[in-house]
């Protein structure tokens, strides 16, 4: 019979699931050390967040199957260390997607009737009702920044209840934002619109501060902020003197940029202000869902079936999986560049499977194209598993073709993508079996490594326009690790691909733009 470790606590809905199929081992609390050594006897590990599952774990559990983080992130799990051993790692995606929705409307409804300050005044045996006047959710304008499963809950509850629905998220269609009733806008007139905006978007580079004393300032003065989501999106000191100035009218927080939060200037604002220790997903109804969740999917891979929310590459056999890898980096690659290339809001995708590897099973290579596709707007909330899902909700339609005939390589692989900033392809091949390279942009061919960050311009095919961007580049303290021109015909246009040391600082990607003969100008960051 397997055995299952739970090294966390889990809810007894999933130990009985498990109890079905494997014998079941609860031992919480286990230093490192202890994990390692006891790890070797078990076919299945499921925890929540207070076990690390190291590699130095993944690798003494010979006989493990699949690791089951009871919720959402599994930033706790050394996920490449399993895939390169072939274990599935899954969570629970959805099992608190109620939880958090509720979360923000109950932060939303509290916030516009002052119902903590309240509750703590008549407990003071007080009677000040005029203190504690309110206002109405019904007819506001409510900006929902991020529709993903849970930004599209509050709008579905938001919209019952009355509310116009304003939404920002690049990465969705606008048919399915008006199914849900929301008219898809950018961030600065969702800012100045909205009297509510409550946000639910992943922390990223990109969104980190998002909502600074710029944004901030251009809010109306009765707006009202809610962020269940992640810390770090909003600046909490800009956020704190915004409110101390009448700036907006309030906010609810539930996350914040270090936990437990520590000293605070939010802490003194009285009841412009809610803060709650990170229940977004503290229900009991969420606990069991993710518990029973994740227990059935370990009772699966048990039985030899797939998971159906594995976070690494899920019904692969390792031989299959091993001889594939190479080719799902490759299109996991080329999905992130020409999905950056081509825009956040993508339309369509064509997944191009030239020579060799027309023979190959297409199913993983395209989800691995889509995975790279959202990777840069989702991170880690973009699997295996959920890409295809992901991109059908975002409206992004996806084709796959093949063409054997292609002679250049024995196997590439071309991905077109439409999105905001127009139509874009990229194809790439693996030299040596694993070594990735880039050999065509928009059909300018070139032969070039992916490298983390690159620029790459559209321009006219004329002397010294390459030394003019290099002296711009060099102006603003950018060092060129590498550079290649690809053309079609001589003074025609061309594409110019460059490999830099750092991220181009803001403001010079509009100064390459006004160089005479240059078209446009893309930065990718991979």
């Amino acid at each position: 019979m397997p055995k299952v470790l739970v090294s966390d606590p889990i809810d007894p809905a999933g130990i009985d699931i498990l109890s079905q199929v494997a014998q079941v081992d609860i031992k919480t609390g286990l230093p490192p050390e202890e994990l390692v050594k006891l790890i070797p006897d078990y076919d299945a590990l499921m925890i929540r967040s207070g076990t690390r599952v190291t590699q130095e774990v993944i690798e003494a559990g010979k006989q493990l199957k699949i690791i089951g983080r009871a919720g959402v992130g599994v930033d706790n799990v050394d996920v490449p260390a399993a895939t390169r051993r072939g274990v599935v790692v899954v969570n629970s995606p959805e099992g608190n997607t109620i939880a958090a929705a509720e979360h923000a409307l109950a932060m939303m409804l509290s916030l516009s009737r002052h119902i903590p300050a309240a509750d703590q005044s008549v407990k003071s045996e007080q009677w000040d009702r005029k203190r504690f006047t309110g206002v109405e959710v019904y007819k506001k304008v409510l900006g929902v920044v991020g529709l993903g499963k849970i930004g599209s809950h509050v709008a579905t509850v938001a919209r019952s209840m009355g509310m116009q629905l304003l939404a920002y998220d690049p990465f969705i269609s606008t048919e399915r934002a008006e199914q849900l009733g929301c008219r898809l806008v950018d961030l600065e007139l969702l800012f100045r619109e909205s009297d509510y905006i409550t946000l639910h978007l992943p922390k990223t580079p990109e969104t980190t501060h998002l909502i600074g004393a710029k944004a901030l300032a251009s809010m109306k003065p009765t707006a009202r902020l809610i962020n269940c989501a992640r810390g770090g999106i909003i600046d909490e000191a800009a956020l704190a003197t915004a409110l101390k100035e009448g700036k907006i009218g309030g906010a609810a927080l539930d996350v914040y940029e270090k936990e437990p939060l520590g000293e605070s200037a939010l802490r003194d604002l009285g009841k412009s202000v809610i803060l709650t220790p990170h229940l977004g997903a503290s229900t009991e109804e969420a606990q069991v869902n993710v518990a029973i969740d994740v227990a059935e999917q370990i009772r699966d891979v048990l039985l030899g079936l797939p998971a159906r929310s594995a976070v690494n590459i899920p019904g692969l056999r390792p031989d299959v999986l091993e001889k594939l890898r190479p080719y799902l980096q490759l299109a996991e690659t080329l999905g992130n560049l020409v999905g950056q290339l081509a825009g956040g809001r993508v339309e369509s995708l064509n997944v191009v499977l030239q020579g060799e590897l027309t023979q190959s099973d297409s199913q993983p290579i395209v989800v691995a194209a889509l995975k790279g596709l959202l990777s840069h707007a989702l991170q880690e909330r973009v699997n295996y598993v959920n890409a295809s899902i992901e991109a059908k909700e975002r409206g992004i339609h996806v084709v796959e073709t093949r063409d054997a005939n292609v002679k250049d390589y024995t196997g590439s692989l071309r991905l077109a993508a439409r999105g905001s900033l127009g139509e874009h392809s990229v194809t790439g091949v693996l030299l040596g079996g694993n070594e990735i390279r880039i050999t065509s942009i928009n059909d300018f061919p070139i032969n070039v490594p992916p490298t983390a960050y690159m620029l790459f311009t559209l321009h006219r095919d004329m002397p010294g326009i390459i030394g003019k961007i290099g002296s711009l580049l060099g102006s603003f303290n950018v060092n060129i690790a590498s550079m290649q021109v690809g053309r079609k015909i001589v003074r025609g246009d061309a594409v110019m691909v460059l490999s830099i040391d750092d991220p181009l600082p803001e403001g010079i990607l509009s100064e390459i733009t006004k160089v005479p003969g240059i078209r446009d100008a893309y930065t990718v960051t991979l």
